[in-house]
């Protein structure tokens, strides 16, 4: 099949520039429930994409060329801006600490931190002897890049006795992880050599064998294997296989380290499976049999009045927001449960720590999380309060379970992020680190809000502001909002140097908190879902209607962002109320809702069900996600400005739902705005895997936000 490539000349604010490739259309014509359903551009899912994920040289050489002809049209259209792009990543990279290191976490005769060099691209892996010394490079990301045109390190996990590191990476994208031992004391890298996990690791006490997870062949992580150091691969016992293709397995070690837990699950129901680190030979114990519906997380306390207990983090019984309850060792089926933090309505836990004396929540109310300390011998409780209108709160629960010390998190929008370390005994806290921005930064220039929006259902959607305090809000200003909505993922307030680009040239900086999250509580993030999912799209144009109505966005200059399942997000705006937006920046979207909810071989579709619906089975989720999927609602329309970033290698948002989109898109809107494409043929979902070169992503972003508002 040919890629055509016609020029002619468009305009782009008074500027010619020549037309992009146009995709050939090739109908695939099936029924599904009585519909008939067509696709003019199945051809760009090209048959072998596994092998391509594994190794993009494969791709079909006919897709690779309008992929790369796409590449070449947005290039040439932002070609002109070389120079703004220079001044961005250089402005954007002078914010960065270039030699930053996270704070030393202590674990027993170490502590150990990632650090960047000056100049890298990638982590240092380190540690410190606890009574003082000199560094110890564990790991060197930026070497063990070198080569790859990707290269990400996964997770890095220390043995008991501190003599070995199992740590992962992934070197296309695709997120096949590899597994690697290196021997601490010698840093010779072992044989052993584990392929396609997902890089977590529990080690065994005896430090001699570690639990990991290996992916399908349809890239799901379904199966727990037991692997020995020093032995192959192939000869890995397996430890547990998840018969159901909705659920995807994941593992974890509980901090009491007597542990480990295999957890299995969808979007909507956990069940979970222990594992005693203290015997190689383990066989997983079931906690309690999975219910739909009902999700639990759990942690081990060796000795709670007098007897070893699970405290559970559960929404059982209705605890719609999240309680706490306690479980015998020696029972802990749900009919042994019993509350120790009661359901709250309003109120959702998000996270808990557990240690010896302590019980430490992570909670959100009025759509502000806080932090709550709750001593075990008495259950006093005592709250870490903040005082900014909006913030992003965290816990870092550590590697220690006898300690009195907490790490959080503090930062908002105007705050760079602050590390606190907090005596739960004496109330009193030690800033261990704040964010330096070398260029520098002094949060009284800029202001940060909360402000909400009326839904046409009477709710009123959150929305967080950042602005330059000298902006005058008179309805004039550029604006970008940003949304996702879904899966009950809550969209932090927190400090992004990059955003300052945008505000420092007289942008307002939105963040719409539409259903589908949950800042409002769980149910803020059911009625996002399912049947209801489209309160996540009346959301975010009430969102934006507010601010154009407050003034805080020009009625022609607001443009939208988002990514992945925020991504369908940009597509459903954009096929309902185009004429709102300036622009749409839609990364890694989600666009093609039927087609890959009806492919049950795709890696995330069976666990999506929970999320979306399943289209196979029944004929009303099929209807209704036909109703919004922005694939199938493109229609000859005037379309804002639009730019669509893609990863090849990407296992979450194939590489193929972004192009058909944009190729349909190509065929019918009839305004003369630009429509670029581009796809990173060397990466996946998240984009360049070098801290620097994805600030050259970022640019691009700006500077089509800043294009289109007319500030380039």
């Amino acid at each position: 099949m040919k890629v055509p490539v016609k020029r002619s000349e468009g305009v782009l604010q008074g500027s010619a520039f020549p037309s992009p490739p146009v995709a050939t259309r090739h109908p695939v014509e099936r029924e599904v429930h009585g519909e008939r359903l067509v696709d003019d551009y199945a051809w760009l899912r090209d048959p072998n994409w596994r092998e391509v994920m594994r190794d993009p040289s494969r791709l079909d050489p006919e897709i690779r060329a309008y992929l790369e002809a796409e590449n070449r049209y947005t290039e040439t259209v932002l070609a002109k801006h070389a120079d703004l792009k220079r001044a961005l990543v250089a402005e954007m990279r002078a914010r960065i600490k270039e030699d930053d290191s996270t704070v030393p976490a202590r674990d027993g005769a170490f502590a150990y931190f990632v650090r960047y060099r000056d100049g890298g691209q990638h982590p240092l892996v380190c540690r410190v002897a606890a009574a003082g010394g000199p560094e110890q490079l564990l790991l060197d990301g930026d070497a063990l890049a070198k080569g790859h045109a990707y290269y990400q390190l996964g997770p890095a996990r220390h043995a008991p006795g501190h003599g070995r590191l199992a740590w992962a990476a992934d070197d296309t994208g695709s997120e096949f992880y590899k597994l690697r031992v290196r021997d601490l004391a010698s840093q010779a890298e072992l044989s052993d050599l584990v392929p396609d996990v997902t890089g977590a690791v529990v080690w065994t006490a005896d430090a001699g064998a570690f639990y990991y997870v290996r992916l399908d062949a349809e890239h799901r992580p379904s199966r727990v294997f037991l692997h020995r150091v020093g032995t192959p691969a192939e000869t890995d016992r397996l430890v547990y296989e998840e018969p159901d293709k909705g659920f995807f397995v994941s593992i974890a070690e509980l901090r009491a380290r007597t542990f480990g837990v295999i957890s299995t699950g969808d979007h909507e129901t956990t069940e979970i499976h222990l594992l005693d680190l203290a015997d190689p030979a383990a066989v997983p114990r079931l906690v309690a049999p999975r219910k739909t519906g009902e999700r639990y997380e759990i942690e081990h306390h060796p000795d709670l009045g007098g007897a070893a207990m699970f405290v559970i983090l559960t929404n059982v019984d209705g605890a719609e927001d999240f309680k706490i309850a306690l479980a015998p060792l020696l029972n802990p089926d749900r009919s042994s449960w019993r509350d120790l933090v009661p359901y709250r309505p309003g109120t959702m836990i998000l996270d808990v720590a557990l240690y010896r004396d302590w019980l430490v929540r992570l909670e959100r109310a009025e759509g502000l999380p806080r932090i709550v300390v709750r001593r075990l011998s008495d259950g006093t409780e005592h709250t870490i309060s903040f005082a900014e209108e909006a913030y992003a709160l965290g816990i870092d629960p550590g590697f220690e379970f006898t300690t009195d010390v907490l790490r959080y998190s503090y930062a908002s929008m105007t705050t760079p992020t602050e590390i606190w370390d907090y005596d739960m005994g004496s109330r009193s806290r030690t800033l261990k680190k704040r964010q330096e921005v070398p260029s520098g930064h002094d949060p009284k220039r800029y202001v940060t809000r909360r402000i909400f929006a009326p839904a046409k259902d009477g709710e009123t959607v959150p929305i967080s502001l950042l602005y330059r305090r000298d902006l005058a809000i008179d309805g004039k200003a550029p604006c970008l909002l940003y949304g996702y909505g879904a899966y009950g993922y809550a969209m932090p307030a927190s400090f992004q140097t990059n955003r300052l680009s945008l505000v420092d040239r007289g942008f307002v900086y939105a963040i719409a908190h539409v259903r589908g999250g949950t800042e409002k509580g769980w149910r803020w993030y059911r009625e996002g879902k399912l049947a209801h999912k489209e309160n996540t799209f009346s959301d975010f144009i009430a969102a934006a209607e507010h601010l154009q109505r407050e003034g805080f966005a020009a009625k022609n200059r607001l443009v939208a962002h988002g990514g992945s399942a925020g991504g369908l997000l940009m597509g459903a705006v954009g096929n309902g109320r185009p004429e709102l937006f300036a622009g749409i920046i839609a990364e890694v979207p989600f666009v093609d809702a039927v087609n890959t909810m009806l492919d049950d071989t795709l890696p995330l579709t069976p666990p999506e069900w929970p999320e979306w619906g399943n289209p196979i089975t029944d004929p009303e989720v099929f209807r209704r996600l036909r109703g919004y999927s922005p694939y199938d609602n493109v229609h000859a329309q005037d379309y804002p400005a639009m730019l669509v970033l893609a990863g090849l290698t990407d296992p979450r948002v194939t590489y193929w739902e972004p192009a058909k989109w944009v190729a349909k898109l190509r065929a019918l809107k009839t305004d003369r705005r630009p429509l670029l494409l581009r796809t990173n043929m060397d990466a996946g979902h998240g984009g360049a895997s070098g801290r620097v070169d994805r600030l050259e992503e970022v640019a691009l972003g700006y500077i089509f936000a800043l294009k289109t508002v007319g500030l380039a």
